[in-house]
């Protein structure tokens, strides 16, 4: 059964390429792909999450509120009774704030230039480890 992945683009950011490849690159490497798009609120990222029952919340953010947005994302999901979704993001992340975002709920995190291989290997192993969804 395919890993189920749900992108999505958080808070005011509305540049979205780097989302749209990433999507792309999952859904070819055999991911089943929800897109969310632009502008999203994160409750209601952690509502699709639910009703999609997808394993990985991935968060592309390019507008510099990644900690914030990546802890509220990870806190919508815990009130939603998904804590078992597992978070990454993806976007403009200096290395100083890796470790904050860590600690925020996101179980990896790939900065601008990481190559698509990669991410899609550390995907297949985060899900691999992570319990299975009914």
């Amino acid at each position: 059964m395919a890993v189920r992945v749900l992108v999505a683009k958080p808070g005011l950011d509305g540049h979205d390429r780097g989302a749209k490849l990433v999507a792309r690159a999952l859904r070819d490497a055999g991911f089943e792909v929800i897109y969310l798009g632009i502008r999203q609120r994160p409750e209601a990222i952690a509502a699709i999450a639910v009703q999609e029952d997808v394993q990985i919340v991935g968060l592309s953010i390019l507008s510099g509120a990644h900690v914030s947005l990546t802890r509220k994302t990870a806190e919508a999901l815990r009130a939603a009774g998904a804590d078992d979704v597992i978070v990454v993001v993806g976007g403009t992340i200096p290395n100083r704030d890796v470790g904050r975002l860590e600690e925020a709920g996101a179980a990896a995190v790939y900065p601008t230039g990481t190559p698509l291989e990669e991410l899609v290997q550390s995907l297949r192993e985060l899900s691999s480890s992570a319990p299975a969804r009914s």
